[in-house]
């Protein structure tokens, strides 16, 4: 992965900031295969992440992936690309709907994934 200051922040190419390509539906890739949808996506600078639906592969799990784990985005495919494998998503600090936005939980999932 290339260095990211900002890991609530897409790479430089990656999100354009001057659109907001809604990305909700698409499918996830990780580097070593599909892990999901993306079943809700935040664009706030400095604060965007995708909530994805990991559906069987890990038993109707959501994860949160930080915008800077994002490697590309093909709107032709509705593909999204991360730089995780799926054990390292899998294994990602528990999704909770009511905290997943608490700056706790963020400060912890970006100590989690910034390790990699």
């Amino acid at each position: 992965m290339q260095p990211n200051d900002n890991l609530w922040t897409y790479r430089q190419g990656v999100q354009d900031p001057t659109t907001t390509l809604d990305v909700t539906g698409f499918t996830v890739e990780a580097t070593d295969g599909k892990i999901g949808s993306v079943d809700e996506s935040n664009y706030e600078v400095g604060d965007s992440y995708l909530v994805v639906d990991t559906g069987p592969w890990i038993f109707g799990k959501k994860v949160v992936l930080p915008a800077g784990t994002v490697t590309e985005i093909d709107p032709q495919e509705q593909k999204v690309f991360v730089a995780r494998t799926k054990e390292e998503i899998k294994n990602a600090p528990e999704y909770d709907e009511t905290t997943f936005k608490d700056p706790v939980y963020r400060d912890q999932l970006g100590g989690y994934y910034n390790r990699f």
